[in-house]
């Protein structure tokens, strides 16, 4: 497995990292001895980061990865946490912002080494940040903890340009975690020049588009129960989804002529952005998992990349990649602050 940097100031990562979500909470049901044998098969294949949130499935994935690595060494894995988004027991979320002051980096930092059996977390970062709490001052906690020896890196998510900036003035950033991908490319505008120009690395979500770009899905098929697609991501919906899946059937006949398949084309093309960005791939199976991984022997040339630019072009792509309401809620999203 090829490794990139995370920024100048990050730690060295597989090309592609697992995103570990999946396996505990928002697209239904989930196997968990499947979850840890996919854990250790990205491991055994070279992948060594693995993205995680204190509240995917409220504390649900961290123990998962904590089971997993028991059979691993620590060292071998870059784990990135995120933290703040809140939930109630029903497994909904709360909208009245997220919790990322310093007293909250502190406690569910607290948790987190509880739950994942470790001492340190490799990356730290606020989910969201919250208009009414600097982000100055969440970073400058984590810092704290970065001086305690909790955390090694400090990371964001989901922040726009100058967030970025004022996070950086306290401490630097190791990278930003923010969905791409060929449906979702808002970030080049702004966002992308702004990291590059401060040192920070991409580790880029979404690279499927929730499903839409894996090739594996169809207009007739059915969301499972508790699949957040259903209601909060509208390109799944009615004439937006027959739309975007007129988009990836023109991706799949560049992938057929390639040789490869649609999901290995739309992650071989976020790698290809940048060697400052770093794909994170949310395989809930070990079969998914060895399809995505194949991405990392693709190498795409000018021609290729061009064919793929025709077949989705940017700004292609029908309906948001949220709901209105929480992308009004998304620093990312704001053309300034």
């Amino acid at each position: 497995m090829q490794t990139r940097a995370l920024g100048r100031t990050g730690p060295t990562v597989s090309v592609i990292g697992l995103g570990a979500m999946g396996m505990s909470d928002l697209y239904g049901p989930a196997d968990e001895a499947e979850g840890i044998a996919t854990i250790h098969a990205a491991i055994d294949a070279g992948v060594n980061l693995i993205d995680t949130a204190d509240f995917y499935g409220s504390g649900h994935n961290e123990l998962l990865i904590h089971r997993a690595l028991q059979e691993r060494s620590r060292e071998d894995v870059v784990i990135s946490v995120k933290f703040g988004s809140q939930r109630d027991p029903a497994g909904g979320w709360a909208h009245a912002g997220a919790d990322v002051s310093p007293a909250a980096v502190k406690d569910r930092l607290a948790y987190t080494l509880r739950r994942l059996g470790t001492d340190y977390v490799d990356i730290y970062r606020p989910s969201r940040v919250n208009p009414e709490i600097p982000v100055e001052d969440t970073v400058g906690a984590i810092k704290e903890m970065i001086e305690a020896g909790y955390v090694r890196h400090i990371g964001l998510s989901e922040v726009g340009a100058d967030t970025i900036r004022r996070a950086a003035s306290v401490h630097p950033i190791s990278d930003l975690q923010i969905e791409y991908s060929l449906l979702s490319r808002d970030m080049e505008d702004t966002i992308l020049p702004t990291t590059r120009e401060l040192g920070i690395g991409i580790t880029a979500y979404g690279v499927l588009s929730r499903g839409l770009l894996s090739g594996h899905w169809s207009s007739g098929r059915e969301l499972a129960a508790h699949d957040f697609r259903a209601t909060l991501a509208p390109r799944f919906k009615g004439e937006n989804l027959e739309a975007n899946l007129r988009l990836v059937d023109a991706l799949r006949d560049v992938a057929g002529d390639l040789g490869i398949t649609v999901a290995q084309v739309a992650i071989a093309w976020v790698a290809s952005r940048g060697d400052d960005i770093v794909p994170l791939v949310g395989a809930r199976r070990r079969e998914r998992l060895a399809e995505s991984l194949g991405a990392a022997e693709v190498m795409l040339d000018a021609d290729d990349l061009a064919r793929i630019e025709k077949a989705i072009p940017a700004g292609a792509a029908s309906g948001g990649r949220y709901a209105d309401f929480l992308l009004q809620g998304m620093d990312s999203e704001r053309w300034s602050p």
